[in-house]
């Protein structure tokens, strides 16, 4: 598998032998208002013009209908007959959309070959958790692929924990940039939250995303880095893309050593 970070939780998967797209965010730099009052979003560019961004992409993940995960300009260019998987309460919004194959996902779905499951996210807590709406992980399995659990826009939960527990996955992408709302409510785990998901997955491999693309967040590549190698966790364990950057990521029995190789694109 090779997963390269677009910018925030926009992620390019060669998967199984087949592209997929997560969240597509496509608004140029300071395009779009300001969560904070601190700075016009998003913060940084695209590593490639959009239309690179969907070039090739097979099928697309929309993990919630944020403007940050799935924008305007996304909807416009992703060509309309892309298949999309999705939270069972976007689909009909989406369909309104022009999008023509939108697919639910409110149980296991095999498509060519990759299993996807859904996991239910907390992207908030108390009155926040309302505001927000829900949203999902997904966990995607193949044969002779890593098994991988992308948590989406959540907070750590009981039920994420669950996840993992159950499923095993090899690679964990975490969204992990601190972001808050309202009276600073946490609404993606911040440092500590995900080096607690680097401790309850001891053989996985942690990628962190959604980190220094908007101006609600709180945790930076840097912090996040600072913190993890304080508590003893390895840079080989958690990984911290930047804008543009692949990773190639394998299963543990195809790993030359502990660690999974690592390729910049």
């Amino acid at each position: 598998m090779e997963l390269r970070l677009i910018r925030n939780a926009t992620l390019s998967l060669d998967y199984a032998g087949r592209r997929l797209l997560t969240d597509p965010f496509l608004a140029p730099r300071h395009s779009l208002p300001s969560f904070t009052g601190r700075s016009s979003n998003p913060l940084v560019e695209l590593p490639v013009p959009a239309a690179a961004v969907l070039a090739g992409a097979e099928l697309t993940i929309v993990s919630h209908r944020h403007a940050d995960h799935f924008d305007p300009l996304a909807q416009e260019l992703l060509p309309k007959a892309t298949p999309i998987v999705c939270q069972p309460g976007d689909a009909d919004a989406i369909r309104r959309l022009g999008f023509a194959d939108v697919t639910p996902l409110t149980g296991e779905l095999t498509w060519r070959g990759i299993t996807f499951a859904p996991v239910p996210g907390a992207h908030g807590s108390g009155d926040v958790l309302a505001e927000m709406g829900p949203t999902m992980g997904v966990i995607l399995r193949a044969p002779g692929e890593p098994t991988l659990y992308w948590t989406g826009d959540t907070v750590l939960t009981p039920t994420l924990l669950d996840a993992i527990e159950r499923h095993r996955p090899d690679v964990i992408v975490t969204h992990s940039a601190g972001a808050v709302w309202g009276a600073g409510t946490l609404i993606v785990m911040d440092a500590a939250q995900t080096i607690a998901v680097c401790r309850a997955a001891p053989a996985a491999v942690v990628v962190a995303v959604h980190l220094e693309a908007l101006d609600h967040g709180t945790v930076s590549r840097a912090d996040l880095r600072a913190a993890a190698r304080a508590t003893g966790i390895t840079d080989d364990r958690l990984r911290i893309p930047a804008v543009g950057e692949a990773l190639r990521l394998v299963r543990p029995d195809h790993r030359p050593g502990d660690a999974a190789t690592q390729a910049r694109a």
